[in-house]
């Protein structure tokens, strides 16, 4: 077996390693695998290989990764949110009153909203009574609880 089909068939393992290792570490240095082994076609021998898998691997974390990582936003801070966290700052409709912080029956405070298709418990943040049919806005999460308040009217 020749150098470049070396080199070709070690990069594409290390595509198939890449999905099960985040980070794009594992994708730059296959990179560097298949630059060396178009490099083996010619007739520059093995240092020359290695130093074109070396060189295009420092490239492609250098210039390539970075794009990569903004790209499907794995850069500290810009995660996607999830499961309940996702939920805050959407949009919902009150479909059970929510009475004030006192007075009322029991369980006064809570009633129900709808968010994003789904009912969840709803609190006023504010101590606000909201009846239903009023557009709320999620401002935080509390166990099974959504506290919410008022839509500001645009």
């Amino acid at each position: 077996m020749s150098g470049w089909q070396i080199w070709t068939i070690i990069g594409v393992l290390l595509l198939v390693a890449e999905m099960f290792a985040p980070g794009f570490w594992l994708a730059c240095v296959a990179i560097g695998c298949f630059v060396a082994g178009l490099v083996g076609l010619t007739p520059v021998g093995l240092t020359g290989q290695v130093i074109a898998f070396a060189v295009s691997t420092l490239a492609s974390l250098v210039g390539i990764r970075p794009f990569l990582r903004r790209h499907f936003r794995l850069e500290p801070g810009t995660g996607v949110r999830t499961n309940v966290d996702a939920l805050l700052g959407k949009t919902g409709i009150v479909t059970e009153r929510i009475g004030g912080g006192g007075g009322g029956g029991g369980g006064a405070r809570s009633g129900r909203v709808i968010v994003e298709g789904e009912n969840w418990r709803g609190a006023s943040l504010d101590g606000a009574v909201l009846e239903p049919g009023t557009r709320v806005m999620v401002v935080q999460v509390d166990g099974t609880t959504l506290m919410v308040e008022r839509e500001p009217e645009l």
